[in-house]
């Protein structure tokens, strides 16, 4: 694939996150992948696990907003920062676990890594500053 259409296929990524369209998300993947979140205690290798990873971020930030900050594209990847703002008005997936709303707003910041063959997406990395956004929502103290 070119730079341009790895660019593409990621704003489409971007799109359905800031979209809450968790359907449109998973369409980016191939039949066979991978995707890791340093929150997630197993890989996610179905697309019905990719909706429901979505949705977990989703219902617990209805109002999530999401932008990128910094972008790097090669012919078969692409590397992003990434920063979103919402409000925890739903309960969260944390590693396996519900945990229940603070109503507390939260400025997160993250990356993610994706590998790209034959149009979708094969392998996602997401790393999400999981303890920044803890000591917004006062499970951790501040540093």
């Amino acid at each position: 694939m070119s730079r341009e259409e790895i660019e593409r296929l990621d704003d489409r990524g971007m799109a359905a996150w800031d979209g809450h369209d968790a359907e449109a998300f998973a369409d980016l993947f191939a039949d066979m992948f991978a995707v890791n979140d340093v929150a997630s205690p197993e890989p996610i290798t179905t697309k019905d696990g990719v909706r429901q990873y979505a949705q977990g971020w989703f219902t617990a930030f209805p109002d999530m907003s999401v932008k990128q900050t910094n972008r790097v594209v090669s012919d078969d990847a692409v590397a992003a920062e990434v920063q979103f703002t919402g409000t925890n008005t739903g309960p969260m997936m944390m590693a396996g676990k519900e945990i229940p709303p603070t109503g507390k707003s939260v400025v997160g910041k993250g990356t993610y890594f994706a590998r790209v063959k034959d149009g979708k997406v094969v392998e996602f990395n997401s790393y999400p500053d999981i303890a920044g956004m803890m000591m917004q929502l006062g499970f951790m103290p501040q540093m």
